[in-house]
């Protein structure tokens, strides 16, 4: 049984400029309704057929993916969504959008959530999705197309669960991670 996790492809969505943090949450809104504008490298292409079962998330960037891919997703579900960045009420302070993105992230990882799903929620909802994903493979090899956030602790959840990795993913798109259950 093998669980591949492999993140979508690049976003048609310009990721430069300085923005309010209020703006952010425009600028979020855009990129989570964002289709990719990129092809997926040949390695990916080949782990992606690998599978036969096929699951993704409903964010038009993971199921756009799935057609670069040539593939149908036969499980569609919210559970593999990425985690929201949460927004601050500031106007005043214009920053580097990279710099938002990865400030806030942090911040959400120390427990600032705002008006966003928690860390703590976002590890259950993890859960649920290993779950999902360990249901699938019973059904041959799986391949999830999601989202970097979520799908670093879908990742941890199976390894909790003694799931070996074969390859380990990085946050650079059409990455992927390959998971096989535990002979024990």
């Amino acid at each position: 049984m093998t669980i591949i996790l492999m993140r979508h492809g690049k976003p048609d969505h310009p990721v430069t400029g300085r923005v309010s943090a209020r703006a952010l949450a425009d600028w979020c809104e855009g990129y989570d309704q964002a289709d990719v504008c990129d092809l997926p490298p040949p390695r990916s292409l080949a782990i992606a057929r690998m599978a036969t079962v096929i699951a993704t998330s409903p964010l038009p960037r993971a199921r756009s993916s799935l057609l670069r891919l040539g593939l149908q997703a036969q499980e569609v579900d919210a559970v593999f969504s990425e985690v929201a960045i949460p927004t601050l009420p500031f106007d005043r302070l214009h920053l580097p959008l990279t710099v938002w993105l990865a400030l806030l992230r942090l911040l959400w990882l120390c427990g600032y959530a705002g008006h966003v799903e928690s860390v703590q929620h976002a590890r259950a909802r993890a859960r649920q999705a290993a779950d999902k994903l360990v249901a699938l493979s019973q059904h041959g090899t799986v391949l999830l197309v999601g989202h970097g956030i979520m799908n670093k602790l879908i990742a941890r959840e199976l390894r909790k669960r003694g799931w070996q990795a074969e390859k380990h993913a990085s946050s650079r798109h059409w990455s992927s991670a390959i998971y096989h259950r535990p002979f024990i």
